[in-house]
């Protein structure tokens, strides 16, 4: 297997690679996304969506949170259809600093086998400032041939062994919403504002500079080899909302060079729509 290449490129790179046969992935999300893409996006890239692409989007959020993966056929069908090969060299950003859908999709690639995988540092706005062309409308490609895809490589954590993890003071819990989100003082999506009893905050903002850009891989490390004291990668889980921010600490740490620890996809939007034990208002 070849060596990994960086999970984060920055907007200087992709433009000395802009004739070369990469794949560029528009990920934005929420509210006119799709419009905001054919309005404006990267020259080359074409668009994925976070409810219909990445996730099986429930009836109800307790069956697996807002956004559950999808299953690995439809995933399959998805990168196929976006003309993504074993082989493909895929770039991807959004306009919320990789928060959004972007790292999301990273992970989904990496926990699938792709390697070739990158999300732009700084997203839409640094590479639009660095120079790199933007086009509008809706993108014309080749379909590729179905992805073969057999199982998640990456490991993941249910609500059952976050449950019982919540007991356990040698594993890690990792929930990287907002402090105040955290705190239970706001809950602007969820029904219930709070976290999870034993987990730690640790905000995906405090990865980024005040720019919008990952802080620097020995930055990363530092912080995070801190925080982990040494707690073996299947000992650590991270949440958010509904598992897509948290891919965003998940990428942080593979650029830090540190394994990447288990998702719990379903986070606080299944978790607190199940009678879990909660922390709410404890400020």
């Amino acid at each position: 297997m070849s060596k990994q290449i960086s999970p984060i490129i920055n907007p200087e790179e992709l433009i000395t690679l802009q004739k070369s046969d990469i794949i560029i992935i528009d990920a934005r999300a929420g509210i006119n996304a799709k419009e905001n893409y054919t309005a404006n996006h990267l020259q080359g890239a074409r668009y994925v969506d976070l409810n219909l692409d990445l996730a099986t989007v429930p009836d109800d959020a307790a069956n697996g949170g807002r956004h559950p993966l999808p299953s690995l056929s439809k995933l399959s069908e998805v990168v196929s259809k976006l003309g993504i090969a074993p082989s493909s060299h895929v770039i991807i950003y959004d306009d919320k600093n990789g928060s959004n859908a972007a790292a999301r999709f990273w992970w989904m690639l990496r926990a699938v086998g792709h390697e070739k995988v990158q999300v732009v540092n700084g997203g839409l706005q640094a590479a639009i400032k660095t120079g790199y062309p933007v086009s509008t409308g809706i993108e014309t490609f080749a379909e590729a041939g179905l992805y073969p895809i057999a199982k998640w490589k990456l490991s993941q954590a249910d609500i059952t062994e976050v449950d019982n993890a919540s007991n356990n003071p040698d594993i890690i819990i990792i929930d990287v919403r907002d402090k105040d989100r955290f705190d239970g003082l706001t809950e602007p999506i969820d029904l219930i504002a709070g976290h999870i009893p034993g987990a730690t905050n640790i905000p995906f903002t405090s990865n980024l500079n005040q720019d919008g850009t990952y802080l620097s891989s020995a930055l990363l490390k530092t912080k995070y080899l801190d925080i982990l004291a040494n707690t073996k990668p299947e000992n650590v889980i991270v949440h958010c909302g509904s598992g897509v921010t948290a891919c965003h600490t998940l990428l942080a740490m593979d650029y830090a060079g540190l394994p990447i620890p288990k998702l719990y996809v379903g986070s606080w939007s299944e978790w607190s729509r199940n009678n879990r034990p909660m922390i709410t208002n404890n400020i």
